[in-house]
């Protein structure tokens, strides 16, 4: 058994290659091998959002605070909501953040496929961004 204690890790700001907008990085977990997954606490200020990206092994979003958006490629941008959960299968491109109006912040869950938990693509547009 191992116990992470709260505030060991520090937070990280977002990268900008990764992120358009504010963003704090809280890293949660990253089980050792032969484990795979790893999870991190993101909140999004106001307008924030990921780049579109990809997940070898999916992802699941669990919100926990504030009111953001999430799409996947060719359909809706959706609403999500705290207790929310989020699923994206393997290798479907999306992105998710906060509304222009709200905060948001939901814990990210991924498997690493031979080291690798993600593949970053290029940035969402304002446009589409816009609902």
């Amino acid at each position: 058994m191992e116990i992470k204690r709260v505030g060991t890790t520090a937070s990280i700001k977002g990268p900008a290659e990764w992120f358009t907008g504010a963003v704090r990085m809280d890293g949660l977990m990253r089980a050792p091998e032969p484990a795979r997954v790893n999870g991190a606490s993101v909140t999004f200020e106001p307008g924030a959002r990921t780049a579109w990206h990809t997940h070898p092994l999916g992802q699941t979003l669990i919100v926990t605070a504030g009111c953001g958006w999430a799409q996947r490629e060719g359909g809706p941008v959706e609403e999500i909501h705290p207790g929310d959960v989020v699923w994206f299968a393997p290798q479907e491109k999306h992105w998710h953040g906060a509304t222009p109006t709200t905060g948001m912040t939901h814990i990210a869950i991924q498997e690493q496929l031979n080291g690798k938990a993600v593949d970053w693509l290029e940035h969402v547009s304002d446009e589409e961004y816009r609902r």
